[in-house]
């Protein structure tokens, strides 16, 4: 059964969520605070989190942060926070889908639904199996994970995506418009500011395991490219 953890400090409002993911025949579980929620999504993550950002202990928007480090999967923000800014923070760190309150409880289970589907792994853009992708890259599409020289890279789904567009088509110059489309294929509300920040986390994890070559070209005013190495 689908497991999804509701990290919700309003009671009333877990309990009526959890009435319609649990009529919907999803298995959940409610924490109050998110240190506890951050350590039980680590240890053992679920199908998907709804995460609310004002919460006990530590902000949601934190939990997320430190959860991405271990955890690739699905992650939708809950808040009453409807400034650009806190929209922009959350889904450049990785969140899936961002449902401001009030909302409708049916809508939700919609939103849940819609994100579980469309972060399947059959669904993922390029789906396929592991499979050599550039020199010293191995990239495997079904579980979003990806390996250079041998050393996991521990990438965040988006980051993930961002990767597989550029590295299969090297030399090539993408936009970051194009690369929204290309590896964003969702309903979120990305902006090209997210582009550049899943860039720079793919150079500092790529850099660690190949700090003499740069993987990912800068072309001014235009976007990036995937530049493999020369063969010596």
């Amino acid at each position: 059964m689908t497991r999804i953890v509701i990290v919700e400090d309003e009671t009333d409002i877990a309990s009526v969520v959890q009435d319609y993911l649990r009529h919907a025949g999803y298995e959940t579980t409610h924490f109050t605070d998110g240190q506890s929620a951050l350590e039980s999504i680590v240890a053992t993550p679920p199908d998907l989190t709804l995460l609310d950002i004002m919460l006990p202990r530590l902000e949601g928007i934190e939990v997320l942060r430190r959860a991405r480090e271990h955890t690739a999967h699905p992650i939708i923000m809950l808040t009453a926070r409807i400034e650009e800014v806190d929209r922009l923070l959350g889904l450049e760190l990785g969140a899936d889908d961002y449902v401001c309150k009030p909302f409708s409880p049916r809508e939700l289970v919609a939103r849940v639904r819609a994100v579980l589907r469309r972060t399947a792994p059959g669904n993922m853009p390029g789906q396929g199996s592991a499979q050599n992708d550039a020199p010293g890259l191995v990239m495997d599409d079904v579980h979003w994970r990806a390996s250079l020289e041998g050393t996991p890279l521990n990438l965040t789904r988006r980051e993930f995506g961002l990767l597989q567009v550029l590295s299969r088509h090297p030399g090539r110059i993408f936009s970051r418009a194009r690369l929204l489309e290309l590896a964003y294929d969702d309903t979120v509300d990305v902006t090209e500011r997210a582009i550049d920040s899943h860039v720079k986390n793919l150079r500092r994890k790529l850099g660690a395991v190949t700090p003499e070559h740069d993987w990912i070209r800068s072309v001014y005013g235009v976007g990036f490219a995937w530049e493999a190495p020369v063969p010596a």
